[in-house]
């Protein structure tokens, strides 16, 4: 199995870039690992915030393969702790999928066609974070998850 991870727009702070990078390459020692970044749309204050959220959805849309598991990060997602998410990793493995795609969305969340697509929302908090934030703690959630399932001595309880 293969998890993919896509977020609109770059991330600009080079200090999370070098974090985002750091467990990229932990998290590459347990599974294939794609961080996929989404350019941000071009004059897209000329935009309202459905027609953003829709564009956003077409482009994210265009980087699914028909096989793929769709779980969009969602502040109205489930929340679930990191024992139980490794659960859901394994879950997913054993199931036989080729591919596990998160999905960061755009400032204003997904479009409609983007829901109905999803086969599942995550939350990873009731606060709110930075999109940039959000896929560091994506991506170390996903090592701190396989190191659970190895038992390693990366996760106290």
């Amino acid at each position: 199995m293969t998890i993919k991870l896509l977020a609109i727009g770059k991330t600009d702070n080079k200090d999370l870039q070098k974090l985002i990078a750091d467990y990229q390459k932990r998290l590459g020692f347990y599974i294939k690992f794609d961080f996929e970044i989404i350019p941000d749309l071009k004059k897209a204050k000329n935009l309202s915030e459905a027609q953003q959220k829709q564009k956003e959805g077409e482009l994210i849309l265009g980087k699914l393969n028909p096989t793929d598991i769709l779980i969009l990060l969602d502040e109205n997602g489930k929340q679930i702790d990191s024992v139980a998410f490794s659960n859901y990793l394994q879950k997913h493995m054993n199931s036989g999928i080729k591919q596990l795609v998160f999905v960061i969305g755009g400032p204003y969340g997904f479009s409609e066609d983007i829901y109905l697509k999803a086969n599942g929302k995550l939350s990873l908090s009731k606060m709110t974070f930075s999109h940039q934030m959000i896929r560091l703690f994506v991506i170390e959630q996903l090592y701190r998850g396989f190191t659970i399932l190895r038992n390693e001595p990366y996760h106290h309880k």
